[in-house]
């Protein structure tokens, strides 16, 4: 693929050299406006994912079954916050601002996974969550700690390491609750069944039907294609269900010794096609949510900025005064 830009034929060279090269893209280099556009676009959606994603689970903070899970599960919510800051920053540093950043999604002009707009009823659904969504998300974002961009793959080091947490959080609930009773092994069936589809959608459309996969994986922003990870993720899946106990709601899963991986059904792109359009269970209440918690929070904001400007002040009048 050819990489586009206008820069003279020296900057354009040296880009496509570090690239090729696996040297990582820092701020100050040349990028050419479609790189920069695609980074901006892909972190902006994570990060989304990331605040917005708060939501299906926070609102089992309360109802969590004992203090533990109420203990744990406020660290989760609140690592997902941290991820949402880590990734805004890394946007900041290709030279958007990240207020203009939650404009453009409290509009609806820039998306989020689609992932988080499905209910969670029930406490099995908080660990069917970790499981299956946080290990989708491992499965796609460890390559990211390699992407060509440095200040994004940096940020996914630590955001990769928290994630592995999460998944092991909810696949232990999920443990606990197929031991229990009927009724908690059921309503743990019942979380996976609900779950398993929509996280085989997290890796996006099919590779033929993916608008920006050759591009980023051409500038080795991404590693894998859609389909590649989302093989990878029902290999490991299969597996894990096993020592849960429990089944996935596909009945063409299956071995096979030929190509040394399961077989699995076909997704339902329709459902992603239409959850992607704002049809989904909790699209408007997500994003009604989300702009409401945006407006409360205008008063931090504003004391945020008069304190730094008081700041800068004090600064400045110390420096005058030497």
């Amino acid at each position: 693929m050819t990489l586009t830009g206008t820069a003279p034929a020296g900057p354009r060279q040296r880009f496509d050299a570090m690239i090729s090269g696996e040297e990582r893209i820092e701020p100050r280099d040349w990028m050419p406006d479609d790189y920069r556009a695609t980074l901006i676009r892909q972190i902006a959606q994570h990060a989304h994912s990331e605040i917005i994603g708060m939501q299906p689970e926070g609102n089992w903070i309360t109802r969590a079954p004992s203090l533990k899970r109420k203990a744990v599960l406020i660290a989760k919510v609140q690592d997902e916050a941290g991820h949402g800051l880590y990734l805004y920053s890394a946007a900041e540093t290709l030279g958007v601002d990240r207020a203009e950043l939650l404009d453009l999604l409290h509009e609806g002009r820039q998306r989020y996974s689609s992932i988080f707009n499905y209910p969670t009823p029930t406490w099995a659904d908080v660990g069917a969550i970790g499981w299956l969504v946080d290990g989708a998300a491992i499965t796609n974002q460890v390559p990211l700690c390699r992407c060509s961009y440095g200040p994004y793959a940096r940020a996914m080091v630590r955001i990769c390491k928290e994630e592995s947490f999460h998944q092991r959080q909810g696949f232990e609930i999920l443990h606990v609750l197929a031991r229990g009773t009927p009724r908690q092994r059921a309503m743990a069936q019942d979380a996976v069944d609900r779950w398993y589809w929509p996280s085989l959608m997290m890796f996006g459309p099919p590779d033929s039907e993916s608008a920006h996969s050759g591009k980023s994986m051409a500038w080795r922003i991404k590693r894998y294609s859609n389909d590649d990870l989302r093989q990878r993720f029902v290999d490991i899946i299969a597996e894990q269900v096993r020592a849960l106990g429990l089944t996935l709601p596909d009945p063409d899963l299956a071995w096979n010794a030929e190509r040394g991986h399961y077989d699995f059904g076909a997704v339902d792109w329709a459902e992603f096609t239409a959850v992607l359009k704002g049809d989904g269970p909790c699209n408007r209440q997500r994003i009604e949510h989300r702009r409401a918690a945006h407006a409360d929070g205008a008063w931090v904001r504003e004391a945020a900025r008069a304190h730094a400007a008081k700041q800068a002040d004090r600064a400045a009048a110390r420096e005058a005064a030497r």
